[in-house]
């Protein structure tokens, strides 16, 4: 079951918020309906989260009650490794076997493939986070099972994220009882997002798709690039359409969730792109493996092997495959070049140089992360890189760039950058929530415009209808 689906939007979702909000049992009902969810999807293997939560659930206790140091790291780290372990199994366990078979003689190993559970990647964050925060101090230990288990399962965050720290919500999750201030907010969060998967990214999806997969020794230069053009806007409406949706459905259960995206594409380096995709997995990476690895505080050479390990992580993170290592090695190649010298030669340049180079150098590294293997990535990028084969298009071109795939390509680029919110500031739209002070890590209500209720319905309706004359699409996060 997914967000963007007739059977969440209207039968999953009212009959869960009506046995939410009429029921006095609020981690209860949450833990039940987001249970119930995750078994829609993926049925036994809620028992391995389960168990996941059980173990880290009781760990996080003994941590809490142990005073020695050297035990309490142990603790944290048999945690750690359970946690990592189970993630490694399911989700690198062939590539390694795989990769170990071609440098070692001998006997084969056994290449085991399973099905990856779903947001698996996601909670074995989610529980490493909340361990280390529960070692360091800086969240109170959870002693309610059924509140911890309902953190964990929360089903709008539970299956592609943001990942979410329990320090961000623990307060709500004790709150005497659910907020309503923000179910305005949060619908309108949730018709964004919908909008954004289903008008834009759908949209967009098979222009990508054909290029992507048409035989590259035919593949000319335009549609390469029109190809890799519709997947730049694919992955970040499908993504941040996700998140939005997420945003939204916690307000309507009275939690706030962080920010997960800040308009990347206008971004004017890829240091500043980092700070912009993905929030929530980039600070969790700084802040449980840059930063404890020693950040850029011991020299040069350290903050060097430290950018490398976090980004070989952040790829492999996404997916068992070199394409993904490559992806992320190449971003922090780049990382590393500005920390070291192009920083400040972007610093002198032009705004818009500035915004083409990190636009190029993200659009070439979505081909990595697009193509099926690396060997097609690098030829993929050569046909991109010869301008001789620009023409004759694509036969197939006029096929799939129909009417919809046009608009959707032409209002997604204009919709990556922040024009909504400037058109609804210059006309004075009310701001959604009144100004109130920050909080540390959570969204900045204050700063949302209220869309009008006309625009809102429309864009709901619309949506509606090309999900129900559509074809099952997941998201693609659940893949990684």
């Amino acid at each position: 079951m997914v967000f963007s689906s007739v059977i969440f939007i209207f039968y999953f979702l009212p009959v869960f918020l009506l046995g939410y909000y009429v029921s006095g049992w609020r981690a209860g009902a949450l833990l039940v309906g987001s249970a119930a969810f995750y078994v829609w999807g993926e049925g036994g293997y809620v028992f391995l989260l389960l168990g996941l939560i059980g173990l880290n659930y009781a760990g996080s206790l003994w941590l809490d009650a142990t005073a020695a140091r050297r035990r309490r790291l142990t603790i944290l780290a048999a945690l750690i490794v359970a946690d990592f372990a189970v993630l490694g199994f399911f989700k690198y366990s062939a590539f390694l076997a795989q990769n170990l078979n071609h440098i070692l003689p001998g006997s084969p190993l056994p290449e085991v493939h399973q099905r990856l559970p779903l947001g698996i990647s996601f909670f074995t964050f989610q529980l490493v986070s909340y361990v280390v925060d529960v070692h360091r101090g800086s969240v109170k230990v959870e002693r309610d099972p059924m509140r911890f288990a309902a953190y964990i399962l929360m089903f709008p965050h539970l299956i592609a994220g943001p990942i979410v720290r329990y320090a961000d919500i623990r307060d709500e999750m004790h709150a005497d009882r659910r907020k309503t201030g923000h179910i305005g907010l949060g619908v309108q969060y949730f018709i964004v997002g919908l909008c954004q998967k289903a008008l834009i990214a759908n949209a967009v999806a098979p222009l990508a798709d054909h290029a992507f997969s048409a035989d590259l020794l035919g593949l000319n230069a335009t549609t390469a690039w029109l190809g890799v053009w519709a997947y730049t806007l694919q992955i970040y409406f499908d993504f941040c359409g996700y998140s939005n949706m997420a945003i939204g459905l916690a307000f309507l259960l009275g939690f706030t969730f962080p920010k997960n995206f800040d308009y990347p594409y206008i971004a004017q380096s890829v240091t500043d792109f980092w700070r912009r995709w993905h929030m929530s997995l980039s600070s969790w990476f700084r802040d449980y493996v840059y930063i404890p690895l020693g950040g850029n505080r011991n020299g040069l050479g350290q903050t060097v092997r430290n950018l490398l390990i976090v980004f070989f992580l952040t790829g492999l993170w996404h997916g068992a495959a070199w394409r993904f290592i490559v992806w992320g090695l190449y971003h922090g190649g780049f990382l590393m070049l500005e920390r070291f010298g192009l920083g400040r030669l972007l610093d002198r340049a032009p705004r818009v140089l500035r915004h083409l180079y990190a636009l190029l150098v993200v659009m070439v590294g979505w081909v990595f992360f697009r193509a099926d293997d690396l060997p097609r990535a690098l030829a993929y990028l050569a046909q991109m890189a010869q301008p001789a084969r620009f023409f004759p298009p694509d036969a197939a071109l006029s096929v799939i760039l129909d009417a919809q795939t046009l608009t959707a390509l032409v209002a997604g680029t204009l919709f990556a950058a922040p024009l909504l919110p400037a058109l609804m500031q210059r006309l004075r739209a009310p701001r959604a929530e009144p100004p109130r002070p920050d909080l540390p890590g959570r969204l900045e209500t204050r700063s949302v415009h209220a869309l009008p209720i006309p625009l809102l319905a429309a864009g709901f309706v619309l949506s509606v209808a090309l999900l129900v004359g559509s074809t099952l699409n997941p998201f693609l996060y659940f893949r990684f």
